[in-house]
């Protein structure tokens, strides 16, 4: 396909057990993007090893590890990025957010800029979904909630670096709907995949 793009699907739930949903999310998505005629990878956090930042300098300065410098190299080849998680206590497992903390190092998040400058995002001509499931019902997450963390990560991360646009996609009552239901949800996010969006 002439205007295959090339995505990378992050799969954030931080436990490799194969029955979570997140991994069937994504799995779905990738499927309808090859069969839409794009070029798709996927990264696992669950299988990748990585230390916690701890510190601003380690942020500025310390290189990425080199457990994730071929995701870093992804990333910034990708024209369109697909992150999924689960919310756990309102917001991106902790092992997700230091995923994230790694791989949008300053060094591939921002154009290098004069001291005291503002930073430019570096990741512009990028779109980007972020897939969220929840046990609450979405409707809640996003009125009563008001999406908090979910608009937090879109505004002051991903499009903050560059990404425009920015979709999602919040999937709720994970665990008590039926397998109909979720089956549904699998064929909707395929559909998302095969038009790269």
């Amino acid at each position: 396909m002439a205007n295959g793009r090339k995505i990378l699907v992050i799969d954030g739930h931080p436990d490799p057990d194969s029955d979570h949903f997140c991994h069937a999310l994504a799995q779905s998505y990738r499927q309808g993007a090859e069969a839409g005629g794009h070029v798709v990878d996927v990264v696992r956090i669950a299988d990748l090893n990585f230390p916690f930042l701890r510190s601003p300098k380690d942020y500025d300065t310390a290189p990425v590890p080199a457990s994730l410098e071929q995701v870093t190299h992804e990333i910034l080849a990708a024209d369109h990025v697909v992150l999924i998680y689960p919310l756990w206590l309102g917001t991106l497992p902790a092992l997700t957010k230091a995923f994230l903390e790694q791989v949008f190092h300053r060094e591939t998040a921002f154009e290098p800029a004069e001291e005291g400058k503002w930073p430019k995002g570096r990741l512009t001509g990028k779109s980007a979904r972020v897939i969220v499931t929840m046990g609450m019902p979405g409707l809640i997450y996003r009125v009563w909630y008001g999406g908090h963390s979910l608009k937090s990560l879109e505004r002051n991360i991903l499009k903050f670096i560059g990404f425009k646009p920015v979709r999602d996609t919040v999937f709720g009552m994970v665990e008590a709907v039926s397998d109909e239901k979720r089956k549904g949800w699998l064929k909707r996010v395929e559909d998302l995949g095969r038009q790269a969006i």
